[in-house]
């Protein structure tokens, strides 16, 4: 019997340990997308507890302890202590084995704690006052946990009209050893269904300097956005979208639309969906034209109960995948831009792994010689990232492409001891190419698995995004 999640924790052959760790375990991290905070990195925030690391706006734990019959009050809102709401993670843990948040908080007390029990009620003061006692210390203050995860980049998450304030101070700071990069997210400009559009539109004229009336004047908004952006070291997109919208109309019919929501008036399901391709494409021109990559991250249904959502409001944990993303919508959209000479890299994320062989088979239309892997399917994602969700991602996309050129891991995420996941990733990664091997069905060659491993967990992803490593 194995020890519990010990080094060689998902490691079960030679060559699978060999390759983590002799290799990737201590290669820098490149972390693509995210949702933390740059003005906390800036401030090199301290945190008084682990709750507050943790459970503060982690909707994947929520919905478990959910799950395990808590009240609400013990697990968002302040009508409750960060102690009791640690209680009432530390009581959910010991259920939920097969989870990866079991695995992944494991990782976290392992590697910033230096804790190897297991979290449970009865090791829930143990592991609370340790980890208060560690918080306390500069050692675990944002920046320095950041730079003993040995992280390079981070991209996080901005709308196009944010000042990016934090992230224009913090490249002011000479010895942060590492990059907080911009990334483009213009869903509240993208959403046009939403009640909240017309005042977006208002504060996107207002930053922007242009008055948006129509198409035209929205996408010269826009631009002057993007390019505020790329002088601030943005080279990232990323698109939440029910589905890759292919409805095609002309710029008369898109002015209409944007007209008809800005008097007030009802659009149309239909109209709403030829808004966004053409918002799209556009984009996609855009970022072509920057030299950036579009990332479109679909097949979720959102704020699914909508008491809960009323309540709480949206990333609470109320959300699931989806099964309608149209294989022939989304080969249409590259298309388009193809034809053009205009795609962008890009990255395709589905919620769901009935998606992957799709993705698979659309991406090997769209490669070209401009960069290597140009057309990517992204890392397992959201609810896919656990054990057999990443096995099968990365099994579709070697059975179907080619593996070798895959950008691997990022977070996602909003704690900043998220760092783990790229450990988990790797150790996955390497178990599966060890047991390719031990199986005869790939060479034992090391200096070809060497490369092969490393690039998929550092360097492909430098490659691919052209970012310079401090």
């Amino acid at each position: 019997m194995n020890n519990f999640m010990d080094q060689d924790f998902l490691l079960d052959t030679k060559t699978a340990k060999h390759l983590y760790h002799d290799y990737v375990k201590n290669m820098p991290i490149v972390d693509y997308h995210c949702h933390i905070n740059p003005q906390e990195i800036y401030e090199d925030k301290k945190f008084d507890n682990i709750t507050q690391v943790w459970l503060g706006g982690d909707h994947y734990k929520w919905r478990q302890i959910r799950s395990n019959g808590v009240p609400e009050k013990l697990i968002t809102g302040n009508e409750s202590t960060d102690r009791e709401k640690f209680d009432a993670w530390a009581a959910t843990m010991p259920k939920l084995i097969g989870n990866p948040l079991y695995s992944w908080s494991h990782l976290e007390l392992q590697k910033y704690f230096g804790y190897t029990g297991h979290l449970s009620p009865e090791t829930a003061d143990e592991v609370w006052n340790l980890t208060k006692e560690k918080l306390s210390s500069d050692e675990l203050s944002v920046r320095n946990i950041i730079r003993n995860s040995n992280v390079k980049v981070i991209c996080t998450t901005d709308d196009p009209i944010d000042s990016l304030e934090w992230h224009i101070k913090l490249r002011e700071v000479a010895d942060l050893g590492f990059s907080v990069l911009p990334a483009w997210r213009p869903d509240k400009a993208t959403n046009i269904e939403k009640i909240d559009y017309n005042e977006y539109i208002q504060k996107l004229s207002s930053v922007s300097g242009v008055s948006v009336k129509d198409f035209e004047s929205l996408k010269t908004a826009l631009k002057n956005r993007l390019d505020f952006f790329n002088e601030s070291g943005c080279s990232v997109s990323d698109h939440g979208v029910d589905f890759v919208y292919y409805y095609p109309a002309d710029d008369a019919a898109i002015d209409a639309i944007i007209k008809k929501k800005l008097a007030g008036d009802e659009i149309s399901l239909i109209e709403q969906y030829q808004y966004k391709t053409a918002l799209l494409l556009f984009l996609g021109r855009e970022y072509h034209r920057l030299n950036w990559v579009m990332q479109l991250h679909f097949g979720c249904k959102r704020n699914n109960n909508t008491a809960m959502f009323d309540k709480l409001g949206p990333d609470t944990g109320f959300d699931s995948i989806s099964g309608y993303a149209p294989a022939d919508q989304l080969a249409n959209f590259l298309d388009a831009l193809t034809i053009t000479d205009e795609l962008p890299k890009v990255i395709l994320y589905s919620l769901n792994p009935n998606d992957d062989a799709a993705i698979g088979t659309i991406i090997g239309c769209f490669q070209d010689s401009s960069t290597i892997g140009k057309v990517q399917q992204g890392s397992a994602w959201w609810f896919n990232d656990h054990y057999e969700g990443m096995r099968a991602q990365m099994k579709s996309l070697a059975a179907l492409g080619c593996f070798g050129n895959f950008n691997g891991m990022l977070t996602d995420s909003r704690s900043f001891l998220s760092y783990t996941r790229h450990d988990y990733f790797r150790r996955i990664l390497c178990q599966l190419v060890g047991e390719w091997v031990e199986s005869g069905q790939y060479p034992n060659d090391d200096k070809a698995l060497k490369e092969l491993v490393e690039n998929i967990s550092f360097n492909n992803t430098v490659r691919y995004f052209g970012f310079e490593i401090k």
